[in-house]
């Protein structure tokens, strides 16, 4: 019993000590908050490094030269800056990479257009220069019995019939696939910042509904009845595609559902060029332009060349890695980072060349202000995050493993600082761990209030999914996630051909790396390591859905 007191007191006092840690920092070094703020608001090499990784190397696809040599020129790049150690760090992709080199798209009839369009990845060239009427297909779909305004998927007999009725009018053509998007243009804009009181409000632990996003209730989530013997989604677009094939249809255009021109496009499920058909998504204006004249029986004749290229190297991918070497608790480290990886669309601007951009800047300042942090300070500049956050898991699970299993340089971490949500300023973070660690970040980034930052809380989920710092979560891990202002990122840029080096607002980006290199800083000058889950403490993992 006597044992089981002292452990208590013993872990109170760690407790205590923590906390008050970075108050101690800030007594010893009253200037250097100043010096990260001149330093970052003065000498930025922000908007540098975003015209290399997007004008220069953007896009930069997982697998694709353009991220190897984005990730290339970044290492060089840490290394001029006076960092101890950068370098790419590889990891297995398992797929090969892929290019689109060129992708032009005409209206021939009845009037001449330029289509504008963005080629979904990992799917084939066209065989030359194509051209051939265009046909509209809806695959079909049936009102829920529970909700009609539901639609349900068909049973195999369905789609059998609805495939050999329409087999003749799709050979040889150019098929369009699915319902043009209405788009309701009497809405709103989503408004682009958060007011300072709501941020105040969401990162306040005392309040009983922290981060408590706009909205209110959400109306009946209960699920459809089934439809019986229904084919799954996955079951519907795997006989699509082998229909398309089968049925010698030249080209496939999707639909972007997005409104002003804006096109998103991802990629083909399988990674498998021989598995589809050469494929598009077009934007909404020019689809349903096109429907529309079909609808009224007026021929359309459009013309296509696609000329995209497998890269098989691109296998093999690759996490860019920059150190700045710590002293006296050199073996221990702090990590920041985002993901390098973009989408193909356009130059991967807001998603997430700005976070990278944003985090070697925030090593880069302290680097700069002779700061001679402790704690060893490590970038990471993930690949493979569009595809599921791979090249974090991979980088994890070598370096770090789980809680569960744990590698030795599990208890040597003190935490991964993430931002991966656009140019808008970080207004709050989150950190996976008890409430001490929340608090040691909070009481840390208090003189940053007047650049809007609202706070940080503690969370305790390990579900994987969203963003990297959850890669770290899922291992038992305190990643940190930044919440930010919204601007126009899931909205406009995300993902889609506008999300192009203009959409980044400089005096926020910088504004995010000094508090950043602050947090960096505390944590790394700091006697004690962040607080972390004690072993009893730590959250299960959520069980898998079968």
């Amino acid at each position: 019993m006597k044992n089981k007191k002292l452990i208590r007191i013993t872990f109170a006092l760690m407790l205590l000590l923590a906390i008050a840690a970075p108050s101690a920092v800030m007594a010893q070094n009253p200037d250097i908050y100043a010096a990260i703020r001149k330093e970052g608001m003065e000498n930025s090499k922000i908007m540098n490094t975003m015209h290399y990784f997007t004008d220069l190397y953007g896009p930069r696809l997982t697998g694709s030269p353009n991220h190897v040599n984005a990730a290339k020129w970044g290492v060089n790049e840490m290394k001029a800056w006076g960092f101890d150690n950068a370098y790419l760090e590889p990891w297995e992709f398992g797929h090969p990479g892929w290019v689109s080199e060129r992708a032009t798209g005409l209206m021939l009839t009845p009037v001449q257009d330029t289509l504008t369009f963005e080629v979904l990845a990992w799917t084939p060239s066209t065989k030359g220069v194509v051209s051939a009427d265009a046909v509209h297909m809806v695959l079909p779909q049936f009102p829920a019995a529970s909700n009609p305004l539901v639609m349900q998927n068909p049973t195999q007999e369905e789609l059998t019939a609805f495939f050999n009725g329409i087999r003749s009018n799709v050979n040889g053509k150019i098929v369009l696939v699915g319902k043009p998007t209405f788009v309701d243009q009497s809405r709103d804009p989503a408004p682009k910042h958060i007011a300072d009181e709501d941020i105040k409000k969401r990162f306040d632990p005392a309040n009983p509904t922290p981060q408590r996003g706009p909205g209110g209730p959400q109306g009946d989530r209960t699920p459809p009845t089934p439809r019986p013997n229904a084919l799954t989604g996955a079951q519907v677009n795997e006989q699509l595609d082998k229909f398309l094939i089968d049925n010698n249809v030249l080209l496939r255009i999707n639909e972007s559902q997005l409104d002003r021109g804006a096109v998103r496009a991802f990629n083909n499920r399988t990674f498998d060029i021989t598995k589809v058909v050469p494929t598009v998504v077009m934007r909404n204006e020019d689809f349903g332009r096109i429907t529309r004249l079909l609808e009224h029986k007026t021929p359309v004749k459009l013309e296509f060349d696609i000329r995209n290229r497998i890269v098989p190297e691109g296998t093999t991918s690759y996490n860019m890695i920059g150190e700045i070497a710590g002293t006296d608790k050199k073996d221990e480290v702090i990590m920041l980072g985002g993901h390098l990886d973009s989408w193909h669309s356009a130059t991967g601007a807001t998603d997430n060349a700005i976070g990278c951009a944003t985090m070697m800047e925030a090593a880069r300042i302290l680097k700069a202000v002779g700061v001679k942090p402790r704690r060893t300070i490590r970038v990471a500049c993930w690949s493979g995050e569009e595809q599921g956050l791979l090249g974090s898991q991979a980088y994890v699970k070598k370096h770090f493993g789980s809680v569960e299993a744990p590698t030795p340089e599990f208890s040597k971490f003190n935490g991964y600082f993430n931002i991966d949500s656009g140019t808008g300023k970080a207004r709050g973070l989150s950190v996976f761990g008890p409430p001490e660690a929340a608090t040691v970040l909070r009481e840390a980034l208090v003189p940053f209030s007047d650049l809007g930052f609202g706070g940080v809380l503690n969370a305790r989920g390990r579900n994987l999914g969203g963003t990297d710092s959850t890669s770290f979560n899922q291992a038992g891990l305190p990643g940190i996630s930044s919440a930010q202002d919204p601007i126009e990122y899931f909205n406009v840029t995300w993902h889609t051909n506008l999300d192009t080096y203009e959409r980044i607002i400089e005096k926020d980006v910088k504004s995010s790396a000094v508090i950043f290199a602050a947090a960096v800083y505390a944590l790394a000058m700091r006697d004690a390591m962040l607080p972390r889950f004690a072993p009893d403490q730590m959250p299960p993992l959520p069980q898998q859905i079968p």
